[in-house]
């Protein structure tokens, strides 16, 4: 068993759910509230848990999560929260539930309305150590939100935005790759091309942290070497072990930012008219990304080339692009259903998110436009990656 400190306390390995009790009892938390979604209550793991804890079947749960968390559910999980005198959260699942349980943890101790704590609107600074303290339990090997300091929200009036504080992070992230082992090849698929999309993007961050960047770069390596393995193999436990580790690094390299295809993919994982997952919307959209800043990225690229043992100066957009393939990912925002009559607005909020300031070359509203034409159409928007 490894107990890693960096940003937060993780335990992580097979088993790691054990320590639960130890972890509620250090963080002094005695009326814990748990939020999950429907699927992680129905396959039984909210049962399993309540096993663990003190309170046992009487502990509540809030399960109303949507695949994109929205203010309106963060509202009614609060009231639970409240009505149930909860000190603390145990959030289990993917992104969704985790950060759910953190827009929960912040509004619990923080005076609304939530819109006025989001990053692109000067919220950071408003976000304090009153927070309440948060156990975060990933199912999915991809997010990285259980040691991320951001939580993705849409607002009641659809926008989804950015809610960034260090004091987000959860006090202890339980990472235990048993809990992934029942995750169908798809989503396996999907969110480990987010954990690959989150350790290239910030590994090419202008931003200066060398030891988040070696940690991005053995992300990458790892996930790139054994997302095959668990999506073929789902009952992989080496497989799986090594995908949540690398989804696990990319969530603590966060601190250098992302870039545009978290721009984009924000805003329209936000969109009414049609529900997009986030790690596939990344999957689409890197290749393109990748030859959008190529020429802004030369010797990053080059590492990333060296690390993967590609031929000096191929491709990455292809070689992403061979791997989706392979991962029987879709290879356009048609194919997933994005209506291009959104691109316009779409561009606009990418500009705007707070993802957007840490991409290696400056994005224009029009450029983030013809990202998502070459997206939509397949076509290439800079033949340089």
């Amino acid at each position: 068993m490894s107990l890693i400190s960096y940003l937060t306390t993780i335990r992580f390995d097979f088993g790691a759910l054990a320590g639960l009790k130890d972890d509620l009892r250090e963080l002094g938390i005695k009326a814990p509230l748990i939020v999950a979604d429907a699927g992680i209550a129905r396959v039984g793991l909210v049962d399993r848990l309540k096993e663990l804890l003190p309170g046992g079947q009487n502990v509540p749960v809030f399960t109303d999560t949507p695949p994109n968390p929205t203010e309106a559910a963060v509202l009614a999980a609060l009231e639970l929260y409240r009505s149930n005198g909860c000190d603390g959260l145990i959030a289990i699942g993917g992104g969704s539930p985790i950060d759910l349980a953190k827009g929960v943890a912040l509004l619990s101790s923080h005076e609304g309305p939530l819109e006025q704590y989001a990053a692109i609107l000067g919220g950071i600074p408003k976000i304090n150590s009153a927070v309440a303290p948060l156990i975060a339990i990933p199912t999915t090997a991809g997010t990285g939100s259980e040691v991320g300091r951001a939580a993705l929200i849409t607002l009641k009036d659809g926008r989804k935005l950015g809610f960034i504080s260090p004091h987000l992070i959860p006090k202890r992230a339980v990472c235990d790759p048993e809990l992934t082992m029942g995750l169908p090849p798809m989503l396996t698929a999907a969110t480990g091309m987010d954990a690959i999309t989150h350790c290239i993007e910030t590994f090419l961050s202008p931003r200066f942290n060398p030891p988040a960047e070696a940690i991005a770069l053995d992300g990458l390596v790892r996930a790139l070497n054994n997302i095959e393995r668990a999506v073929a193999q789902g009952s992989d436990r080496e497989a799986r072990r090594e995908m949540l580790m690398a989804a696990l690094e990319g969530g603590l390299t966060f601190q250098k930012g992302l870039g545009a295809v978290h721009a984009l993919s924000h805003p329209l994982g936000g969109l009414k008219q049609v529900s997009l997952h986030h790690g596939t919307l990344n999957a689409v959209l890197l290749p393109y990304v990748l030859e959008f800043n190529g020429s802004h990225s030369e010797a990053k690229y080059e590492t990333i080339r060296q690390r993967l043992g590609l031929e000096v100066g191929a491709s990455l957009a292809d070689y992403v692009r061979g791997l989706n393939a392979r991962l029987d990912m879709p290879s356009t925002l048609a194919e997933m259903g994005v209506p291009q009559d959104c691109f316009a607005a779409i561009a606009k909020s990418a500009v705007e998110d707070h993802s957007s300031a840490t991409n290696p070359r400056p994005a224009s509203e029009a450029d983030y436009r013809t990202i998502l034409e070459a997206a939509y159409e397949g076509a290439s928007p800079r033949p340089n990656g």
